[in-house]
């Protein structure tokens, strides 16, 4: 209860203090201007400013009896008129660079009485100018350096961790249920949970709960959420830090706010640390070739964080946990037993994963009756949470741009399209000639794609150019989920590719334009694949050829592998890609000049509605017959 009432009385004490300083301060204000006004009003009134020449005139004329004469100017007393009580004085400047012995013998002609003296500047207004600057720049200093104590930036503060602490007695509003879409990951942690809830069950036995648990997975696939969750299933305090945030300009800072940052975990045991982006403090250690391109400050930071890691006790209820995109990168000291020993691979979620994840981000969304989240599950193959996240947004922004009481399926579809092709612009003016070229080119990539047996289903053909930089687009979606390819697969997908090429070659006579290029680039690649990782060349055989490189140190932007292979390989992986190529080119000739009756009637259906879905299309080929080859 003294606490209590100590920690409620407090802030009356400081606002008390406050008005306090701000009170004697307008006191201060108020009485030094009462002051000068004062000083101003009661001062005798100062020498009437006047030109030279005037200054002349009047002593010519008779009208001064006395005369001061400065470094800068002449001051001089008019004669008293009668009855004054007062004296008089005017003032001029003297004029630089001239002769004043003609003016010395007009006052000695007049009778004037004239004396001068020259104005040193005093012993103190001289320390004051020397003294002054320096101790204006001192104050501004000691300014700056009080606000960054304050601000636990200072020079006293450096070694202080900024990790953001969320304290058991908040509120956790992110546990397992707000995470979908990991549910192998999720089943890893949980043994984690269960330590920090019940040390004691472990700790029987002689087990030994780890130390540190690394999430590994690509970016956007809720790698922090999940460690937020742990803490938040634990009801345990949770430390979260960037790795970015320990790395300064002085050696020695991100050292100190590790230990710093370890001495406050242990004092606040049970609890979880979390280092995000770990790599920016944990990459490989440069020796050897690449010395030069060693930094000090991080290395010390990560000798720091491994002698800590080293050094403290799991059993305390201190577990540590980072997340990263790319562990190839880290020190193999850091990733050994004993410190980080398990990783967890939080990857991108399947069908279900991405249905399970799209019903948490829509719990607070008022959802039409046509939503079908399984639908659009399916329609976002490969994309992570924070993807699938947007996607729920756009929908949101749709249906209020519309005015819509609900979010319905068309928001959904069209926040897909946007994400995934960028949005219409339908503004961009195409003339006749291009927006028929595009109609042959996406007709042609439908057409192969709904003969090929392996091919992905088409769902939609469109010639609405695309803020990507499409100027059409031909959707297609996978029937499952694969996670290998077959030789087939790969050659009706290099097919499809090729199909919008070989359309606008027949139909224009071999004149051909710019618009494939993106289709040929990616079919090389893929080509390339085929011969040089997968070992589908009977002329190669199973072999892989080209490597990455393994001193990442030494990689650039013009040399992604190394070669392990002559020139004569070289010539022949290139022979092999060409004749991938070459074949798949004269099949895709073959269809489309089997099906050309097919082809026309869909582009003809392009350039009428722009867009066809897949039931316009099949009821297109459904009504058009394939030319039958004359014997």
């Amino acid at each position: 209860m003294r606490t209590a009432t100590w920690l409620s009385v407090q802030p009356a004490v400081q606002k008390q203090k406050k008005r306090q300083w701000a009170f004697s301060f307008a006191y201060l204000f108020w009485t030094v201007l009462i002051i000068w006004a004062i000083s101003r009003s009661t001062a005798p009134p100062g020498p009437k400013q006047v030109a030279y020449s005037d200054f002349v005139s009047e002593v010519n004329a008779g009208h001064i009896d006395e005369v001061r004469i400065t470094d800068r100017q002449f001051l001089g007393r008019e004669k008293k008129a009668q009855g004054a009580k007062t004296e008089s004085w005017i003032a001029a400047d003297r004029l630089p660079n001239i002769d004043e012995t003609a003016i010395v013998h007009q006052l000695e002609q007049h009778g004037v009485k004239f004396w001068g003296h020259i104005q040193s500047p005093s012993w103190w207004s001289q320390l004051l100018l020397w003294l002054g600057p320096m101790l204006l720049l001192l104050a501004i200093y000691g300014y700056g350096m009080w606000r960054m104590r304050k601000g636990g930036v200072g020079p006293m503060s450096f070694g202080r961790n900024r990790a953001k602490i969320y304290d058991q007695s908040s509120t956790f509003d992110t546990t397992f249920d707000d995470v979908a879409g990991v549910d192998e990951a999720k089943a890893e942690l949980v043994e984690v949970i269960d330590f920090l809830k019940n040390p004691q069950k472990y700790q029987r036995l002689g087990g030994r709960i780890p130390k540190g648990v690394l999430l590994v997975g690509p970016p956007g696939t809720g790698k922090t959420m999940l460690a937020r969750a742990v803490s938040g299933e634990a009801r345990v305090p949770f430390f979260s830090m960037s790795g970015s945030e320990f790395v300064e300009m002085f050696v020695g800072v991100g050292a100190a706010r590790v230990r710093d940052l370890f001495e406050q975990a242990k004092s606040k045991a049970p609890c979880i640390m979390f280092i995000d982006e770990l790599e920016a403090i944990g990459k490989t250690r440069a020796t050897g070739q690449a010395a030069f391109l060693a930094h000090d400050e991080r290395e010390q930071t990560l000798n720091q964080l491994l002698v800590e890691m080293d050094g403290f006790d799991a059993s305390k209820g201190v577990i540590i946990m980072a997340a990263t995109n790319t562990p190839e990168v880290l020190d193999p000291a850091l990733t050994r037993a004993g410190r980080f020993d398990r990783q967890v691979v939080v990857d991108r979620p399947d069908v279900a994963g991405r249905e399970a994840i799209l019903k948490v981000h829509a719990r607070k969304l008022m959802l039409g009756p046509d939503v079908d989240l399984k639908v659009i599950a399916s329609r976002t193959p490969g994309m992570v949470g924070a993807d699938l996240a947007n996607i729920v947004n756009e929908a949101a922004l749709r249906a209020a741009r519309r005015g819509g009481d609900s979010i319905a399926m068309q928001d959904f579809e069209g926040a897909v399209d946007r994400v995934t092709l960028g949005f219409e612009q339908r503004t961009r003016i195409m003339s006749h000639e291009e927006k028929e070229r595009v109609a042959w080119h996406e007709a042609g990539h439908a057409l192969v794609a709904l003969s090929e047996p392996n091919a992905d289903l088409v769902h939609r053909v469109s010639i609405i150019p695309r803020s990507i930089g499409a100027l059409g687009h031909t959707l297609q979606l996978p029937v499952n989920e694969k996670y290998i390819m077959t030789q087939p697969e790969l050659e009706d997908r290099i097919a499809v590719m090729l199909g919008g090429r070989v359309a606008e070659e027949l139909t224009y006579d071999g004149v051909v334009s710019t618009g494939a290029a993106d289709d040929l680039e990616k079919a090389t690649e893929l080509a390339r694949q085929m011969v040089t990782r997968f070992g589908m060349s009977q002329r190669l055989g199973p072999l892989t050829y080209g490597q990455e490189f393994r001193n990442r140190f030494l990689r650039t932007p013009f040399s992604s592998e190394e070669r392990n292979y002559s020139e004569r390989t070289a010539e022949l992986i290139d022979g092999e890609v060409r004749a991938v190529i070459d074949r798949e080119y004269e099949r895709v000739q073959g269809i489309l000049r089997d099906r050309r009756d097919q082809l026309k009637a869909v582009v003809a259906a392009l350039i009428q509605k722009e867009t066809l879905e897949r039931a316009e299309l099949e009821a297109i080929l459904a009504s058009t017959p394939i030319e039958q080859p004359v014997a």
